[in-house]
């Protein structure tokens, strides 16, 4: 890859431009994956357009409630390629996806570490050089399509376009399987670049559960800090064809002195069904863009998110929601749970334009704070120029009630264990609606162990 629009760059700072330089330095031999060619096109033009950007400040109106100037001073080099041992990963395989799982390490396929046994015919789950030769031509139409020419993040993770998970599934093929896709970060060196990318294509009446999975080997929990910052920026891109059905985990659970920042991407044809569980618990600092387009009548969308942030832990979500036609439905119900000097950021947009008649949309950011220097930012926004529809939306900020910590103290509880019970109760309304009962006892357990903590 040429670097020259880079090198030409007056708009990113110094450290960034090095940064960027040293991760096109990696790949410049790697022009494109055989049958790929595309992905020089991809590369090339992300380079550019990056070179017109400037890091994201606080001054950007996208970024205005988080502050990355600690990020834009750091030199990071691209990860390198990491060896370890399956043993170790037994305590993040789920049992119901033993047979189901796709592993990537420092972005890169582990396919010793995966095992993809147990799924039907019909599916493909892999890498990108594993794809099938009747879906090599496909591709070009998904990968690279939810392109945000303002986005500095993405355009970065595409500049590096490489590898590539891939789920992708054939018409009216119904996964009864849950099938986990385990990102690792294993940092090689103080400050690590690590990358992922992921594809999900279901095509018409297809059926599955995905399970995306960040986190670092470690018996510590995801927000105690390891000495070993890295930045983990991941893309993923989701495609549901007609009356297709996803029902997406997203599990962050990076160490707590690293960067997480991602963004999901999803399309939606008619009468499809998407709904993305999103718990978000570790990093030192983390933001997850997710913006979902609703292409045709008749689609359905739930967004369900748990975020809980303490000790100096910086947390963003960023949501926008397109309904662009009609008898679209939406529900988006998105916690949080902040202590100590933690710092929450919600901003949740769904645009109703005209077009989208009869729209059924509801948005409830709800936040407990648990500390007197604890923080929230959030920004509930419906735009509406549609004449028949019925929306919502709202937000709430509150402590621990005292007449129901007295209540449940009357009964005998400590004054400890009241309030643990109260924080399990606010969370469990966004775990309970996890598929996974294995999932669901994992996160819940880390929960419990975070709120004992604090």
């Amino acid at each position: 890859m040429t670097t020259s629009t880079i090198e030409k760059s007056t708009n990113i700072n110094l450290i960034w431009e090095n940064n960027l330089l040293r991760l096109f330095e990696k790949y410049k031999s790697k022009k494109a994956v055989m049958g790929f060619e595309f992905l020089v096109t991809l590369r090339e033009k992300a380079a550019s357009e990056i070179s017109e950007l400037n890091f994201p400040t606080k001054q950007d109106e996208e970024w205005r409630f988080t502050d990355l100037s600690e990020l834009s001073k750091i030199e990071f080099k691209p990860a390198n390629s990491a060896t370890i041992l399956s043993q170790a990963l037994s305590p993040l395989i789920l049992p119901e996806a033993q047979d189901s799982h796709l592993v990537f390490v420092n972005g890169e396929y582990a396919p010793e570490l995966s095992n993809l046994s147990a799924l039907p015919e019909g599916v493909y789950v892999g890498n990108l050089m594993g794809l099938p030769e009747e879906k090599k031509a496909k591709i070009v139409s998904y990968l690279g399509q939810h392109q945000d020419s303002e986005d500095f993040f993405t355009l970065i993770n595409t500049a590096d376009l490489y590898h590539v998970a891939i789920v992708w599934v054939d018409p009216n093929v119904i996964v009864d399987l849950p099938i986990q896709l385990l990102l690792l970060s294993v940092p090689t060196h103080s400050h690590s670049l690590i990358q992922p990318r992921v594809l999900v294509v279901t095509e018409t009446g297809s059926n599955v559960t995905l399970v995306e999975n960040y986190a670092s080997l470690t018996q510590e929990c995801s927000d105690v800090a390891q000495n070993k910052p890295y930045l983990v920026n991941g893309v993923t891109e989701i495609f549901l064809e007609d009356n297709a059905h996803v029902n997406h985990s997203r599990i962050q659970r990076e160490l707590g002195d690293s960067f997480h920042i991602g963004k999901t991407a999803v399309t939606q044809n008619q009468d499809s069904r998407y709904t993305c569980n999103e718990i978000s618990l570790g990093a030192k600092l983390s933001r997850h863009t997710l913006k979902v387009f609703q292409q045709g009548k008749q689609t359905e969308t739930h967004l369900n998110g748990l975020t809980m942030v303490g000790s100096q832990q910086v947390s963003d979500t960023h949501s926008a929601i397109n309904l662009n036609y009609p008898y679209g439905t939406t529900h988006q119900l998105h916690k949080y749970i902040i202590d100590d000097h933690g710092h929450g950021v919600f901003n949740g947009k769904i645009f109703v334009p005209k077009p989208a008649q009869l729209t059924n949309a509801t948005q409830l950011n709800r936040n407990l704070l648990l500390s007197p220097k604890a923080r929230i930012n959030t920004k509930p926004e419906l735009q509406i120029t549609a004449d028949n529809v019925k929306c919502s939306h709202g937000a709430t900020i509150s402590q621990l009630e005292s007449d129901e910590l007295f209540y449940l103290q009357s009964r005998g509880l400590s004054e400890n264990d009241a309030r643990n019970l109260l924080i399990d109760a606010f969370a469990a309304e966004i775990l309970d609606r996890l598929p996974l009962k294995s999932l669901r006892e994992r996160l819940t357990q880390c929960v419990a162990c975070r709120t004992l903590d604090s």
